[in-house]
């Protein structure tokens, strides 16, 4: 699937390759990424490099500090939690909506992320499980036609996915539980049935930080 991909600019270049190798785990979390160095490397300029680091750090997998540089992010057991508080109670309030405003193109654009999910899984692809993980939130959050909840959500999910690519053990697994889950709460939204779609998306997010690696570190 990457070899397929089209780059527009340098940057969306660099982005990609740099994103590929953090989830790929070529890249260890904390380390740094001299902007210099990623420039030679890929054959570019340090400025589509600065571009895709500021882009990876808004999803939270890079952290850039001034005067010193960008460096690989590694989140504390504390922050991955909080954040998860917070994914919840948005979701929560999402999937409450969406029961009530889901279409049928909604339920049909979900149940296809779930195939792409399951080929995910099928192939050990990290990269394009989290683009089918991500498309399914992001298609119950647009189904409840509240766009600044969307946007609160779609930001979120990529900060919550940057501790999957450090912390899941998405390789170790030989079934994913989120398809399941998933699958469930498609039938709750077909049903319309608003609160055991809550209980179902409040589970499916509480097992998942669950199953991060955690260290003992807040």
């Amino acid at each position: 699937m990457r070899d397929s991909r089209i780059y527009t600019t340098s940057a969306d270049y660099a982005y990609q390759e740099l994103r590929h190798k953090i989830i790929t785990k070529q890249l260890k979390p904390g380390q740094r990424l001299p902007e210099v160095n990623v420039a030679v490397q890929m054959g570019v300029s340090r400025t589509p490099v600065r571009e895709a680091l500021r882009r990876l750090s808004s999803e939270g997998l890079v952290i850039i500090i001034p005067n010193s540089g960008a460096r690989l992010a590694s989140p504390s057991a504390k922050e991955m939690e909080d954040t998860f508080i917070v994914r919840e109670m948005l979701e929560c309030l999402s999937v409450s909506a969406a029961a009530e405003k889901v279409q049928d193109k909604h339920l049909r654009r979900m149940e296809e992320y779930i195939l792409d999910e399951v080929r995910a899984v099928e192939d050990k692809n990290l990269e394009f499980y989290l683009e089918a993980y991500e498309g399914f939130h992001r298609t119950v959050a647009e189904a409840s036609s509240n766009r600044i909840l969307s946007d609160y959500i779609e930001n979120i999910l990529a900060r919550t996915n940057a501790y999957v690519v450090f912390f899941d053990p998405f390789y170790e697994q030989d079934e994913n539980p989120t398809i399941g889950e998933h699958k469930a709460i498609i039938g709750a939204l077909e049903k319309r049935d608003s609160s055991l779609a809550v209980d179902l998306m409040r589970s499916h997010l509480r097992r998942s930080v669950s199953c991060l690696k955690l260290s003992d570190e807040a």
